[in-house]
């Protein structure tokens, strides 16, 4: 009798703990629900008590409308909201929130035609989540039409796109729904899960003939439909037998409602479901069991005819999952076999297999980005450019990007983010403003067609010499001046290079003269082949001396020619003492460029006139590089003192004028602040331009945050506010300490350089820009610059200010909270872009994303400032930017917030 009461009361207690930890998960659960009134206006709450919100937060494309029909169920539904996109639109994307709390999301979406547009057209279309193509709906076969998939989490955003198949009508959503799911659910037996999604086909309560389950009674809202016919097919009763069932195992958490019916083998040998399936792929299959009947039975598990699990015994008050997969199949049969006691299975769920394909290039999507922006124009570009469809303007080879076409936007500049496309063969960018010179190109290698026909270029550049698999090169309706490049020549798989309707001249080189290649050259002064042709064309444009032939040679006419001949020899004594004069005056113009230089500039500030000798001494013949540029290579040199010094020799390349060169040496002279690092001297002779820096020992600060030998454990939170402190304070003196005010326009972590005691200056003014009126507000100038720390507004208006400054050392600042570089090379889409990933959470105080060596070790109220005047330096808005001063008074108040707290705990001010 005691032991029947302990039992009961056992019993009473697990049953109620079932019950309330049952309640507890609904309400916990529900907590991260969205659901989504596709074309609704405002915000409900449904009969299971679930709050439905309008989705114009979380879409800015489509139409909507509403509809009046008859459900299936025959219940009359009136004023339902819809929301459909024009076929014009190829990728209609909704960004749907989810939290990382969970490993896997349920996303449900409702598709409703009913003939709202009284064309009696029913559309398809294709679904994508991400990167993939997840399924085909087609409203004329079943409408409304309902899919379902789970989805592993990788980031904060989940792109659901409907993308419109040509000829087909119009895409259209009526509701859309994300459920979280159990942590580490439907993961097991898959073999791995990050590049793998599934689709709904069936998730059944065995037993169940009562209508579907859902939520409240699944607390994720998962619907369970009824156990239905499924021939052949032996049915039975269902059981419905409330027990404490042991959930530990269970990491898919199925209701308990679903666990306590199964469909049982009452004769015969086998228990069928036969399973139709309507696409042929790969199949995922979990089946649930529970023990819910007196005995433990056990029996042979088949799929397709074959035995997957034999002797598979359901053990007393426990409950079990098995999982399966099934690849290229068209049909499903599960069976299962008696061998003792009675089959039976409480409820099971097969998906379709969806590879999920990997995204573009963390780099090309950044480039892309940049790009859309310098067009001025939306060219509806988001997510991922190449899948699951390519974007406008866009072909691909996979998630490789390789054709890009731009032509008739105004570009106005081939910027160099164009040279992070490194997988295009093919660039189309005829009638877009191009002018000067062909540039940022050449990292492009597997570029095989260039269009930039219809343009302004005056230049070739350099770049085209690297195009080594070009095939196809297009330059007509330039302004292309001077001679063709003999480097052209070089490309061996040219084989069209179209030069019509330009301003050339002169000799085509040789190596263009070859069978496999075709040479347009319609339309120019003059270019030929041939020297004497050219000759021939240009000799009409100089006088000539008329020789009569076909007369009898009278003393008038003898007289003539003698006169003719004196005079075309007077004229060619002339021609040549022309060019004689012309090029002693070009030798002594040269030399007084070498030699009156150090002349002038002996009364600035310059510390030192080097000799190219003994440049090449103090470099021990130019022996160890310590950087490199676009300008060329930087030099450790040693001088004759012992002192330490950085030689900057300036490439061929990139060679200026001699007005040029004797500028840029005045305006560093007249640098002279403890955050900027110092001009020692500098070298002008033997056609080398030389500028000779201080040495810092310390490196960059891009060496200590991503250098291969990363060092950014040791750069505490206040040693990395005293270094923003530093190149802060030297960009102020740049703006508003100098005159003429100096704008840097290319501030990087890799131009702030650190001494021995860490101390920061700001270096690398070549391409500086100086702003002589003092009442000026921009310069207008091309665009220069990195990549990632280019200023937006800058990019498409070419305006230089101040705060295109300020942008860059924003940047600057978000590296040196969050530890990562302004362009990802890996992760999702999302965390490409450094000041598109960050800003949003430092806007909202939200610190998990701060540098991880840094965490535990910051007090919150300076990093709070720090990343407020960050966030508010990369406005995309210049007008709303700090100016660099109140940038450097926000981050002194936060270095001595920080070192408060440091001195609070007992730390030193570096700790």
């Amino acid at each position: 009798m005691l032991l029947a009461d302990s039992m009961a009361l056992n019993c009473f207690w697990v049953t109620l703990f079932l019950f309330f930890g049952f309640l507890g998960v609904v309400f916990c659960e529900q907590d991260g629900f969205l659901s989504l009134s596709c074309g609704g206006a405002r915000a409900y709450v449904d009969s299971s008590n679930i709050t439905w919100v309008s989705d114009d937060t979380y879409i800015n494309t489509g139409n909507i409308t509403t509809i009046n029909y008859v459900e299936d169920s025959g219940t009359y539904s009136s004023n339902v909201p819809l929301r459909f996109f024009p076929e014009s639109q190829r990728r209609n994307c909704y960004k749907l929130p989810v939290e990382n709390t969970s490993s896997m999301v349920l996303v449900r979406a409702q598709f409703l035609y009913k003939n709202y547009d009284r064309h009696w057209k029913p559309p398809a279309f294709l679904v994508s989540l991400g990167t993939a193509i997840t399924s085909t709906v087609n409203l004329t076969n079943k409408d409304p039409w309902i899919e379902e998939f789970i989805w592993p989490v990788s980031k904060a955003t989940l792109s659901f796109c409907l993308n419109a198949i040509p000829s087909s009508g119009s895409p259209v959503i009526s509701s859309l729904e994300v459920r979280p799911l159990p942590r580490g659910a439907y993961r097991s037996g898959i073999g791995g899960f990050s590049n793998k999604s599934l689709r709904k086909r069936y998730r059944i309560n065995s037993g169940y003939t009562n209508g579907s389950l859902r939520y409240p009674a699944d607390p994720f809202d998962r619907i369970w439909d009824a156990d239905r016919s499924y021939t052949p097919a032996h049915l039975s009763p269902a059981f419905h037998i409330p027990l404490g069932l042991n959930l530990s195992s269970l990491k898919e958490s199925p209701p308990l409602d679903v666990l306590q019916t199964a469909r049982v083998l009452a004769r015969d040998d086998f228990l069928h479901y036969n399973l139709p399936l309507d696409t042929f792929g790969d199949y995922y299959i979990v089946l649930y069991f529970a023990d819910i009947l007196p005995v433990s039975a056990s029996f042979d598990i088949l799929i397709n005819g074959v035995v997957q699990q034999s002797n598979f015994t359901i053990t007393t008050s426990e409950t079990s999952t098995l999982y399966f997969t099934q690849k290229r199949i068209t049909s499903l049969d599960i069976a299962f076999r008696r061998i003792r006691f009675y089959p039976q299975i409480s409820a099971f769920e097969v998906y379709e297999i969806v590879d999920i394909p990997p995204e573009a290039s963390s780099t090309t999507v950044s480039a892309l980005q940049v790009i859309e922006q310098s067009t001025g124009f939306d060219l509806g570009w988001q997510d991922d450019p190449c899948l699951p469809t390519p974007w406008n303007h866009i072909e691909c080879e996979g998630s490789t990007v390789t054709s890009l076409d731009l032509s008739d936007t105004n570009l106005r500049s081939i910027s160099p983010t164009f040279g992070d496309l490194l997988d295009l063969k093919i660039l189309d960018l005829h009638n877009t403003s191009l002018s000067g010179a062909i540039e940022n190109l050449d990292s492009l290698q597997y570029l095989e067609k260039l269009n930039l026909s219809f343009n302004q270029l005056t230049s070739f550049g350099s770049d085209l010499d690297s195009l080594v698999n070009l095939k196809i090169l297009d330059l007509h309706n330039n302004s292309l001046q001077g001679i063709v490049p003999a480097s052209l020549g070089e490309l061996e798989n040219l084989h069209l290079l179209n030069l019509e309707n330009n301003k050339l001249q002169g000799t085509l080189p040789p190596s263009l003269n070859r069978e496999s290649l075709e040479v347009r050259t319609l339309g120019n002064l003059c270019l030929s082949f041939s020297t004497m042709a050219c000759n021939e064309a240009t000799s009409n444009e100089t006088p000539k001396v008329t020789v009569i032939t076909n007369r009898k040679h009278t003393p008038h006419t003898r007289l003539a020619i003698i006169l003719g001949a004196a005079g075309g020899a007077v004229f060619a004594l002339l021609l040549i003492s022309r060019s004689v004069f012309l090029y002693i005056n070009k030798r002594e113009t040269e030399a007084a460029d070498t030699t009156s230089a150090p002349i002038d500039m002996r009364n600035w500030n310059a510390a030192r006139i080097f000799s190219y000798k003994e440049i090449k001494a103090a470099t021990n013949n130019f022996k160890e590089v310590i950087g490199r540029g676009g300008f060329g290579s930087v030099y450790l040199g040693k001088l004759s003192d012992g002192k330490l010094v950085a030689v900057k020799v300036r490439s061929d390349r990139t060679q200026l004028g001699a007005d040029s060169f004797i500028n840029e040496v005045h305006l560093l002279s007249k640098i002279r602040h403890q955050n900027l690092v110092c001009l020692e001297g500098f070298c002008y002779e033997s056609k080398k331009q030389i500028l000779v820096y201080e040495y810092l020992p310390g490196g960059s600060l891009a060496d200590y945050l991503h250098g291969p030998n990363s060092q950014k454990f040791s750069l505490s939170w206040v040693r990395r506010l005293k270094i923003a402190v530093d190149a802060a304070k030297g960009l102020d003196y740049l703006h508003n300490g100098s005159d003429p005010r100096i704008i840097h326009r290319d501030v990087k972590c890799s131009n702030i350089l650190l001494d021995a005691q860490m101390n920061a200056k700001v270096c690398d003014f070549g391409l500086s820009k100086q702003v002589t009126q003092s009442d000026a507000t921009h310069v207008t100038t091309a665009v220069k610059g990195t990549a990632g720390y280019l200023d937006p507004e800058y990019y498409s208006t070419k305006q230089l200010t101040e705060k295109s400054d300020v942008y860059s050392f924003g940047v600057v600042l978000l590296e040196l909270i969050c530890g990562r570089e302004p362009l990802n090379h890996s992760g999702s889409p999302d965390s490409f872009n450094l000041v598109l990933w960050a800003k949003p959470y430092l806007q909202a105080s939200a610190f998990e994303i701060v540098d991880d060596s840094l965490k535990g070790t910051f007090e919150a109220e300076s990093m709070r400032r720090a990343a407020l005047v960050a966030v508010k330096s990369v406005d995309r808005d210049a007008s709303l930017r700090p100016t660099i001063a109140e940038v450097l008074a926000e981050l002194k108040d936060a270095y001595s917030i920080q070192l408060s707290y440091l001195a609070s705990l007992g730390h030193s001010g570096e700790a």
